[in-house]
C-alpha cells in the first residue's frame, strides 16, 4: 500500500500526487518536495489515501519533510526579492523598448534561478536582456511566455459578477469555451458581455452548457408550427429554466404554457387540420408546372460518327482511328508546305 496525498504549488494551480512516506499531514500543511526543476514549496490540498501498489501513477516522487521555521522564513524572504527583481527587469524593458508585457517574477525555493512571466503578440529577442538580468542577479535567468489566460490566473482581480477571478480561486485547468455555449444559454452575444478581463469568453460560460442541453431536448423550437387544442399554433419565445412556452396562433391570440401542460395537450395534425393532398403527379399538373422534357434520339438513326465513317470509307479516304493522328496530321501539313515554298524559288533559279 502508498499513501498518496496531492498538493499544488500555486494558489490555483494543477495539482500533483506525491507519496507521503510516514509523514502526518492535513489539508493546507507546507511540504518540500524535489521536482524535475529543483525542490519546491508545496500546500497539501487533501489528506493522504491509501491505495495499492498497482495502482500508483507512473513517476511517483516523495515528499523531503514539512516545511520548517526556515523554509517558512526562506519563502518570506523569496516573496520580497521577487518584487525588486519585477522592477529592475521592467526598467530594463522600457528602456530598451521591448515589444514585451511582464507579468511575474518568481524565485526558486533554493535562489538558484529567477522566472520571468511575460506575453507578447510574437516572438521576442531577449538575449540582451538576459545578460543585464543574469548580470545584476548574479543567477539563472528564465524567461517564459505565456498566455492571455494564464495571465490572468498570475495576477488575479474581480470578475464582472464580482468575486474573484475563477482561474484565480479554484479552477486548475482552463476547459475549451465557446460561442455556442452562449447561444444555447441564450445570452446577448456582445463581446463586452461574455468576455472576461482576459479578453477571451467567459470561463463560466461552461459551466451551465449541459444542463441548458438537456433542458432543452424536449421543448420545441421558436418559429415552429405547432398543434395545440386542436389549433395551429407557432413557438414564439421559451423560457428553458422555467420550462415554458410562449405560443400565438394566426388571428394573435398567445399564450404561456408549461411544458407538462403542452404535452399533455398537443393534438397530432390529421386530427386537427385536414390531411395534406397528396402531390400531383407530372402528368396531371398544369402545362405551366410541368418540367421540358428531353428530346430523345430516333432508334432508326444511326449515330453521327458512325455515318462520318460511312462517308469517308465511301469517299476512299482513310477514317482517322485516335486522337494522336488528328493532332499530327495538320503538323505535317505545315511541313509539306514549307518544303514546297523553299523549293519554288530554285525552280525559278533553273528556269531563268
Amino acid at each position: 500500500m502508498i499513501r498518496l496525498v496531492l498538493v499544488r504549488f500555486q494558489p490555483a494551480g494543477r495539482h500533483y500526487h506525491f507519496d507521503a512516506m510516514d509523514l502526518e499531514l492535513k489539508t493546507g500543511s507546507k511540504v518540500v518536495v524535489e521536482t524535475d526543476r529543483g525542490r519546491a514549496m508545496a500546500t497539501v490540498v487533501t489528506p493522504p489515501a491509501e491505495i495499492p501498489d498497482e495502482q500508483a501513477p507512473d513517476g511517483l516522487k516523495s515528499l523531503l519533510r514539512l516545511a520548517t521555521e526556515e523554509d517558512l522564513a526562506l519563502s518570506e524572504k523569496n516573496g520580497a526579492r521577487e518584487k525588486d527583481a519585477y522592477r529592475y527587469c521592467l526598467d530594463r524593458i522600457h528602456d530598451r523598448k521591448m515589444e514585451m508585457k511582464l507579468v511575474r517574477a518568481e524565485y526558486a525555493f533554493d535562489g538558484s534561478k529567477i522566472i520571468f512571466y511575460f506575453t507578447a503578440d510574437g516572438r521576442v529577442d531577449f538575449r540582451e536582456l538576459v545578460k543585464d538580468l543574469a548580470h545584476y542577479f548574479h543567477t539563472r535567468i528564465e524567461m517564459r511566455q505565456i498566455g492571455v489566460r494564464d495571465e490572468a490566473k498570475l495576477v488575479g482581480g474581480l470578475g464582472v459578477c464580482g468575486r474573484e477571478l475563477c482561474c484565480r480561486s479554484f479552477l486548475t485547468e482552463f476547459n475549451p469555451v465557446s460561442v455556442k455555449m452562449a447561444k444555447e444559454q441564450g445570452l446577448a452575444l456582445n463581446p463586452g458581455k461574455i468576455s472576461g478581463q482576459c479578453g477571451r469568453l467567459l470561463c463560466c460560460l461552461s459551466y451551465e452548457y449541459e444542463t441548458y442541453r438537456c433542458l432543452r431536448k424536449g421543448m420545441p423550437k421558436c418559429g415552429k408550427k405547432v398543434h395545440w387544442q386542436n389549433d395551429e399554433w407557432e413557438v414564439r419565445n421559451q423560457d428553458v429554466l422555467g420550462q415554458k412556452l410562449t405560443l400565438r396562433k394566426a388571428d394573435g391570440t398567445s399564450e404561456n404554457i408549461d411544458l407538462e401542460a403542452f404535452e399533455a395537450g398537443r393534438t397530432q395534425p390529421d386530427e386537427s387540420a385536414p390531411a395534406d393532398k397528396p402531390k400531383a403527379s407530372p402528368s396531371q399538373r398544369p402545362a405551366s408546372q410541368r418540367s421540358p422534357r428531353r428530346k430523345r434520339k430516333p432508334e432508326g438513326k444511326e449515330p453521327v460518327k458512325e455515318q462520318n465513317k460511312e462517308k469517308t470509307a465511301s469517299s476512299g479516304e482513310t477514317p482517322r482511328q485516335d486522337e494522336k493522328s488528328s493532332t499530327e496530321q495538320p503538323i505535317k501539313r505545315k511541313r509539306r508546305s514549307r518544303r514546297r515554298r523553299s523549293k519554288r524559288p530554285a525552280q525559278k533559279n533553273q528556269g531563268e
